[in-house]
């Protein structure tokens, strides 16, 4: 009689896709499919209901905030700012959404042999101000140079952490019908900054990108509503739509918008309609969504307006039982419409 050893099984992948596209970079339904169809059946117990802009860990009984990120941006400088202050904001902002005060990062540059010298430093010059100037340290890194020809320059991956604030739980179950949903500013900026930048579009616009850390705005918001912020995100790929949807199918419940209400520069506006393209999957780097309680919805809006680079704030939208799971848009001549998340990549290479 022979003994059958107990194995445990082995996950199941559901990522079909024969092979990697730009799309599945682009933050949209295809970055979805890869991360939740291959890499989190690999990586994760099943626990993980959902999938944050930072995990939280314990280091020796330690709450710790982590996160981490990539910038592979075209051009490497663009009104506003460059790759090297993305790097930083973006990474910083990752972990403010996820109800953390950002700490240290880690940075590794993949550089093109060729690259000259002063672009490299003007870059890293960049990342030293703007982790100055958002209060975090750079404590380390590592650098590779390929071949000509093979990174586009650089590309440039921070890895950030960071300690939870105390009092503030960001969960998509937490959040409830009747809470409110609050934007910090105006919309598309640095995604139509990007593409105008790249002079591909022959289109004139007076636009800056928005980069900026965002974690000033959100320390306010937690000052005065910790106990009502149910669940934030900062809306970079796939735009506002991308990250609203996120939320409705893992909280199950319907995100109403008014169309209305959702700030949105003229001239991006007018970028959008050129283009066939809608503002709210337009990428954003220096902007957050909030979905707050209604008793604390006062309280998370002044704080916003009164704290510097808040002033253009607005609900935009609240939580409804319908539609289920996605997403509705109330338009200014009364209709509505189901907006999805972002399909497609019509905008690569933005941060």
């Amino acid at each position: 009689m022979t003994e059958t050893k107990s194995r445990e099984a082995t996950p199941k992948v559901k990522f079909r896709e024969l092979q990697i596209e730009m799309a599945h970079g682009a933050g949209g339904k295809a970055s979805r499919r890869l991360v939740e169809g291959l890499f989190a059946p690999l990586f994760f117990d099943s626990s993980v209901e959902s999938l944050a802009d930072a995990a939280r860990v314990n280091v020796g009984g330690t709450p710790v905030a982590i996160t981490t990120d990539s910038f592979v941006v075209k051009p490497l400088r663009f009104p506003g700012g460059s790759i090297g202050e993305l790097a930083v904001n973006g990474t910083v902002n990752d972990l403010a959404v996820s109800g953390a005060r950002p700490a240290a990062l880690m940075v590794t540059f993949v550089l093109e042999a060729g690259l000259p010298t002063p672009v490299l430093e003007a870059e890293v010059r960049a990342m030293a101000a703007a982790a100055q100037k958002a209060g975090v340290r750079i404590a380390g890194g590592d650098t590779k140079v390929v071949e000509h020809g093979k990174a586009d320059s650089m590309y440039i991956t921070t890895t950030g952490i960071g300690a939870p604030m105390t009092g503030v739980r960001i969960e998509p179950r937490s959040v409830k019908v009747g809470d409110r949903v609050l934007l910090s500013g105006p919309i598309g900026d640095h995604g139509i900054t990007i593409l105008l930048a790249r002079g591909e579009v022959d289109l004139e616009a007076d636009l800056r990108s928005d980069t900026r850390s965002v974690f000033p705005l959100v320390e306010a918001v937690v000052g005065e509503a910790a106990p009502g912020l149910r669940w934030m995100r900062d809306p970079t790929r796939g735009g506002v739509a991308t990250s609203l949807n996120e939320l409705a199918r893992d909280c199950g419940l319907g995100v109403t918008l008014f169309e209305d209400q959702i700030p949105v520069r003229d001239e991006v506006r007018g970028a959008c309609e050129l283009l066939g393209l809608d503002p709210l999957h337009i990428a954003n780097e220096g902007q957050f969504i909030a979905v707050v309680a209604p008793e604390y919805a006062d309280a998370a809006m002044n704080s916003l307006q009164l704290a510097e680079g808040g002033e253009a704030a607005q609900w935009i939208g609240e939580i409804r039982e319908q539609p289920a799971g996605a997403v509705l848009v109330t338009t200014r001549y009364g209709g509505s419409r189901i907006i999805d998340m972002l399909v497609g990549d019509p905008l690569p290479r933005i941060c």
